[in-house]
């Protein structure tokens, strides 16, 4: 895994979501599971599974890298994608998390396990497993875009894709944009905030 793609794991998501804004921000269904986990960055993997299905996302476990994000479209919320074997194997194989638009099942056992899955929720009833497609194009999860390389960053204010093309430049001006914020005190911070919101205030004819 390449240095922009393990880098970002610093960076946390809502400084992303400032550089970025809405379009590669997932939705707010798109949660983590269980709490305490950490933040997580690395290369999309993508899957597409249809709805009620999810033979590929059991074949991705054994072919997607270590350090991976594996990223699945689905949109289905009556079957689950995968459950705590499939999420063992994939931790074992040093999958860095799941991102799911879907469900899954054992949620006990993933986060005994700390295995970081981001989803709409859980259900006790898996899918079947019969639709072949395939893996590594583009597919939509959360309402964001997302392709293979792409570089997924996942802590508990959401889920961020940052695309591969731009990890380069993006790194290092989310690590400058950080390191303000974080060198500027909470005085520093409310002055410059009251400055601001009284002038648009002014602006707009308010008077108070």
């Amino acid at each position: 895994m390449n240095e922009d793609a393990t880098g970002f794991g610093s960076v946390p998501t809502t400084t992303l979501a400032d550089l970025l804004g809405r379009e590669q921000v997932m939705d707010i269904g798109i949660r983590p599971l269980w709490s305490g986990g950490p933040r997580v960055a690395g290369p999309a993997f993508t899957v597409r599974c249809p709805p009620g299905d999810n033979l590929m996302l059991h074949a991705a476990i054994h072919r997607a890298g270590p350090g991976s994000v594996v990223v699945v479209e689905s949109g289905d919320l009556d079957y689950a994608l995968a459950g705590g074997n499939v999420c063992a194997v994939a931790q074992r194989r040093g999958v860095a998390a799941f991102v799911l638009d879907g469900v899954i099942r054992d949620v006990g056992e993933v986060a005994e396990a700390r295995f970081p899955v981001y989803a709409r929720g859980v259900i006790p009833i898996p899918g079947t497993k019969k639709a072949v497609t395939p893996l590594g194009g583009e597919v939509r999860c959360g309402g964001v875009l997302v392709r293979a390389g792409d570089v997924v960053v996942a802590d508990e204010e959401g889920v961020v894709v940052v695309p591969g093309g731009r990890a380069a430049e993006l790194l290092p001006e989310a690590r400058r944009r950080l390191a303000k914020e974080e060198a500027q005190s909470l005085d520093d911070w409310e002055q410059a905030h009251r400055r601001r919101i009284d002038a648009i205030l002014a602006e707009g004819g308010f008077e108070g």
